[in-house]
């Protein structure tokens, strides 16, 4: 795969997985721009962005972004009717409306310069469901639709628009899921990893965020120029039963 350099702007890049990509992407030698709600310093520093602003998010179109990773998210366990209607619309206007305001303000200037990868990350959630859980769950599958139509809405020019669904990776909002999973069904939290997160997975293991890198790495490279409006899969075969 070719490793041209690109400029990469990460959304929810706080923690977890989004770190973990601004980390990796950094140290291949790609420019990232690494966002979440508030900048901080540090090895890969942090600008102040809000997925749910569009005065927040205009800026964004003077960036020159080559890749976007939709990757801001959240999540609240409960069943819907103790679900809050305001953090249910929280929950959409992050994962989903955010990545609709992103995507709009990156393409006008990758049409412009005449290449663009749209990365939304998605998750297990976007392909099957679990209880409680029905706001990160629509948010996740909507994510999917929109991918398929922003990849045909491109299809004239060298950008391309996918989704990849990792199953569980081990990070604090995962560890905050164990827990809150924990309340929900009143077992111990051993019991969520061993029957609710793993027991799906035939090959019993947390998704690693170098698993994440390395399908993202691949879908900015020139080898997969024509796959668009795609969901990359990296499940340990869950959804092969």
């Amino acid at each position: 795969m070719n490793a041209t350099p690109r400029t990469i702007l990460i959304t929810g890049a706080g923690s977890g997985l989004g770190r973990g990509l601004a980390q990796h992407f950094s140290h291949a030698g790609h420019e990232v721009i690494a966002t979440d709600l508030a900048a901080t310093a540090g090895p890969v520093p942090l600008r102040p962005l809000d997925v749910t602003s569009d005065a927040s998010v205009a800026g964004v179109a003077d960036w020159p972004v080559d890749v976007l990773i939709n990757n801001a998210g959240l999540q609240h366990v409960a069943p819907l009717e103790e679900f809050p209607q305001a953090k249910w619309n929280q929950l959409l206007d992050v994962m989903l409306g955010g990545a609709v305001r992103l995507t709009r303000a990156c393409l006008p200037g990758m049409r412009r310069r005449g290449f663009g990868r749209i990365i939304n990350i998605g998750s297990i959630h976007s392909l099957v469901a679990s209880p409680y859980k029905s706001a990160y769950v629509a948010a996740k599958h909507g994510l999917l639709g929109f991918a398929k139509t922003i990849a045909l809405e491109t299809a004239d020019t060298d950008i391309t628009v996918n989704t990849i669904c990792p199953a569980y990776i081990r990070t604090p909002l995962v560890d905050a899921q164990i827990a809150a999973q924990a309340r929900a069904h009143n077992i111990s939290e051993d019991e969520v990893i061993r029957r609710i997160m793993l027991e799906p997975m035939p090959k019993k293991a947390f998704i690693t965020i170098e698993e994440v890198a390395g399908a993202i790495a691949f879908l900015i490279s020139p080898a997969a120029r024509n796959i668009t409006g795609q969901t990359i899969t990296i499940d340990g075969g869950w959804t092969a039963r």
